[in-house]
């Protein structure tokens, strides 16, 4: 079953290769979808993919990069979205 969320992680995670790092994860995972960092210094990602994949990526993003020192991580479910990849905006 096809799962679609967005993710909001807070704390200390631009400018420590959370991005990067969160694509890398995403690809291992088989997650379609983005990452970006946003104005007020989070990072905001929209992760789609089988259910049990995306629980899995989540559960890195409350770890996030090994620089990064994550916060909060807020999720809201969304309806399914269709990506080709998962990219860095």
């Amino acid at each position: 079953m096809e799962k679609h969320i967005c993710i909001k992680v807070t704390g200390k995670v631009q400018g420590v290769g959370f991005r990067y790092h969160a694509q890398k994860m995403a690809n291992e995972s088989g997650i379609k979808g983005f990452v970006k960092n946003e104005y007020d210094g989070s990072v905001y990602i929209e992760a789609s993919g089988k259910k049990e994949n995306v629980y899995q990526f989540v559960n890195w993003c409350y770890n996030g990069s090994k620089w990064a020192m994550v916060e909060d991580v807020e999720i809201t479910e969304n309806t399914t979205q269709h990506f080709g990849h998962f990219y860095i905006k």
